[in-house]
This record gives structure tokens, sequence and C-alpha cells, in this order.
């Protein structure tokens, strides 16, 4: 048994930050399921080879299932809303306002799951002169 066995994470996460974060808390047990927007690398779109190619040796997808959502269309949403339902984690890595646009922010989120951990992972945090900077991995260093 793994410390984290029975623990369900949405990750709605991209570029390294996230990723590398939810591909740990996989292989420590937890079930990981990444969604990703349609035009994503692993989408029900004809990839190229190259997004083949990346899809396939991807070592932060380790460990994690997938889905395709466009989080723009309703019914899309209301996938992701039962999705979240039953989830103990949620995690996000957009520009400050990002999540909200998309109908999946801290409150709506909450009023679905009240037990929900809400993570926001962003280069500059949520307020201050540099919110809408976005930053990733190379950023910090």
């Amino acid at each position: 048994m793994l410390p984290l066995d029975n623990i369900k994470i949405v990750d709605l996460t991209t570029r390294a930050p996230g990723p590398f974060c939810s591909m740990t808390l996989a292989d420590m047990g937890a079930e990981v399921l990444l969604v990703e927007a349609p035009s994503g690398t692993g989408s029900q779109d004809s990839p190229g080879p190259d997004q083949v190619r990346e899809a396939a040796f991807d070592p932060l997808r380790r460990n994690k299932r997938s889905i395709v959502l466009n989080l723009k269309h309703q019914e899309a949403r209301k996938a992701f809303y039962d999705l979240v339902a039953n989830a103990d984690v949620f995690m996000e890595g957009f520009k400050p306002g990002t999540v909200e646009r998309l109908g999946v922010g801290y409150q709506t989120l909450r009023n679905i799951n009240s037990r929900l951990v809400y993570c926001s992972l962003s280069g500059y945090g949520q307020n201050g002169p540099y919110r809408d900077m976005p930053g990733h991995d190379v950023n910090y260093i």
C-alpha cells in the first residue's frame, strides 16, 4: 500500500511545475486524472508525429490517466463537475482569472465539493504587481 492510495486528484496543470507535482503524487499512490484541452498533446485531434512522440515519452504523464475536455463548452464543464464531485484534490496552473473564465474557479468547485483541496499554482501568485505574468520552472530558477 502506498501513502496516497485512495486519494483522487483532478489535474488541470500544464508545463513543468504542476505536472511534476501530480506525477510525484501519482508515484505515491494517488489516482491522478489529467484533464487536457482538445488541441493539446494527447487530444482527440489527429496529432502529428512529433506530438505522438512527445506524448509517448513524456515522463510527467507517468501513472496518470487522462481525458480531453473543452471547458469552454457547458457539456464538458458538466462532465468536469462530475469528476470534481468525487475528487479529493484539484490542481490548476493558469494565470489568475483563467479558471473563473473557464467556470472552474475556487468558489464554483467548492459549491460542488466542499471537502475539495484546491491547489492553484501560478508563477508569481494570485495577487501583486506580477500576478498576470506567466511563470514556469525556468522563470523561478
